[in-house]
Formats: structure tokens, sequence, C-alpha cells
């Protein structure tokens, strides 16, 4: 062989293979490959588990995000709003914020090519990534099952990692934050930005991001060190990354009723949709606060007046545990810092 790419067996990455090589071991997973023959640059694997070309569009632009929406059909665990959730951000992106129709990969159980399964969602992170430089804004969005793995490492405080559950996550097995990191946090360069929207249960430190935006009820807060123990670098290359998480890492988040007729949508995923549409121009710290606020009231049951809490307000039963997050690979002012996706 004269060498290319080969998928590793154990994390699913892509290895540079050197001419001549048999075998190749993971750097990151540490698992051997065996070299293959043919080796495709990108690899869809069906319901079926049978490998075919898959071209992810071309990477060009200043912005473009990667949108995931997984319903598990048919599975006990079902989820009802995640595909819709992701109809609506793509809609928010491109017809709201620009964002080009052709720098946006999605991937949901409805695509006929572009499954969410383990392998293409590892893909598509390294799509979003490739080639980013200076003055690049990229997006990732994610709706789906989040769950909580116990911890190798010793890089998580509370010796959890937080993950995300691919449609055969019961077969090839879960993402972990440490991956997730790894592929569009760390990488990140100076003047580039990335706004992770992230619809999940478990998922307040699923990027794994050194700082935490503890913000109580009443908008105050101030911001927690979550560098790891073990002193693993989890920041960026110079770029800035955030994540909006629907939830702390040890809460659970709502797939619920929260558009006209039967439509299903996640609570976080709606709230920031709705709060970025109403108040374009607004500060990280109140649209936080914003999604909070409305998902409280609504759960309890008290009517306020606004755009968001109007028809949040219906979803709730009481006692839902949900307090949408913020984290950030830096500090910074987050009332005087504008959202700028």
């Amino acid at each position: 062989m004269a060498g290319g790419r080969q998928i590793c067996n154990g994390c699913g990455i892509q290895l540079a293979v050197p001419p001549s090589a048999q075998t190749i071991r993971c750097s990151i997973c540490q698992t051997v490959t065996s070299v293959q023959s043919i080796s495709y640059s990108y690899v869809q694997t069906t319901t079926n588990h049978d490998p075919r070309p898959l071209a992810f569009p071309p990477v060009h632009g200043r912005k473009r995000a990667l949108l995931i929406g997984i319903s598990y059909r048919s599975k006990r665990y079902e989820l009802k709003g995640s595909v819709n959730d992701v109809n609506c951000m793509k809609f928010l992106l491109i017809e709201k914020l620009g964002y080009p129709k052709d720098s946006i990969l999605v991937l949901t159980d409805d695509e006929r090519e572009w499954i969410p399964t383990k392998r293409n969602i590892q893909r598509a992170l390294q799509w979003l990534m490739e080639g980013c430089k200076s003055g690049d804004s990229l997006v990732f969005h994610y709706s789906g099952h989040g769950a909580q793995q116990p911890n190798r490492n010793g890089d998580e405080v509370d010796g959890f990692d937080e993950t995300i559950c691919p449609l055969d996550y019961e077969k090839e097995g879960m993402i972990l934050d440490d991956e997730i990191n790894a592929t569009i946090v760390r990488p990140l360069p100076k003047g580039a930005t990335l706004h992770a929207i992230i619809d999940a249960c478990h998922s307040g430190t699923v990027l794994d991001l050194p700082y935490f935006c503890r913000m109580n009820q009443n908008g105050y807060y101030t911001w927690e060190d979550h560098s790891p123990p073990s002193g693993a670098y989890k920041g960026t290359s110079g770029g800035l990354a955030l994540c909006f998480s629907a939830c702390d890492d040890h809460q659970t988040s709502a797939d619920t009723s929260a558009l006209a007729g039967n439509a299903m949508t996640g609570a976080m995923t709606f709230s920031f949709i709705q709060a970025v549409q109403s108040a374009p121009g607004l500060t990280y710290g109140a649209l936080h606060l914003a999604m909070r606020t409305a998902i409280r009231e609504a759960k309890t049951g008290i009517r306020f007046n606004g755009p968001i809490t109007s028809v949040l307000r219906k979803m709730f039963h009481i006692g839902l545990s949900q307090e949408p997050q913020l984290s950030a690979s830096e500090k910074f002012d987050i009332y005087s810092k504008r959202v700028v996706l």
C-alpha cells in the first residue's frame, strides 16, 4: 500500500497510514488496526453496517454548522422531538443568521445517507473542524440522549465522563466528552469561535470545557474552574469555545410539546431559538438567564408575559429537573459580551 487513510477500529477516527504499513496504532485510543488495501476517507455505516463511500459537502465559507438529531425509532427510549429540533435550528441558522445551506451538515434518522451512527458522528465532527481558521464561526447542535460513564483517566472532578449516544450506541458504544473535546475544542485556532448547543440529559460539561458558569435564580454568576485534576489541557488552540447545554451533569432534560399542533421539541433547543429570534443582540448572560427563567417559570405554571414563557409554560409538569448551563474555554463578562453566531 502506498499510504493513505485508514479508519481506527477502536474510536473510528481517520489515521494517516505510512507507505507499506500493515498495521497502525491510534494515538487517541491505542487500538491497533490492520491496514486494508482499500480505504475510504469517509465511511457511511448503514443500518446493516455495510461500509460505503460517504461524501460530506465540501468545507468552505466562514460559517458552517453540524446538526445532529436522533430519535431512536422503535426503541423503548424513543424521542419525539429531536428531528424537529434540528429542523428548527437549521431554519434559524439559514433564515436568520446567514449560514449558507451548503455549509450545514445534517445527520438525523430521516436522512437517507447521513444517519447518526457513531462513526458518522465522529467523521462529521472532523468535517466541522476541517480547515478552520481565524474568523470562522462554527455551530455544533446535538439533540438526542446523553449519559454518564465512570471516568477512568482521572480528568473529571465528579468522577464521571459525560457522553452522547449515537443511533447505534448499544453496539458501538457512546462518544465520550474526552473525544468531543479533542476533536472540536482543542484544535480551535485563534480568532475562530465554536458554539455548541447540546440538548441532552447529563450534558452540563459534555464538551469538557475548563470554565463552568454557575448562575443562581437571580442571574448572579461565578465562573468555576473545571480544569481536570490530572492537569490535562482541555482548552482551545487560541479560539473561543462556548457550550449551551440542556441541564447540569446530574440532571435530565425534557422532550415535550413546544410548538403548535402535535409537534415535539426539546425544551432547551426551543427556548434557545426563541430567545435568539425574539431579541437579536442578546448578551450571553441575557440569553442564558432567559432560557433558565422561561423553563423554570413554565414548569411551575406561573404565568409571565413574553414570547418564550407564553409557549413554554404549557410544556412541563411540576417537578421537572432541568436548568440550562453555560460553559466556556475562557472566562468573560457574560452580561457585556454579545452573542454572535
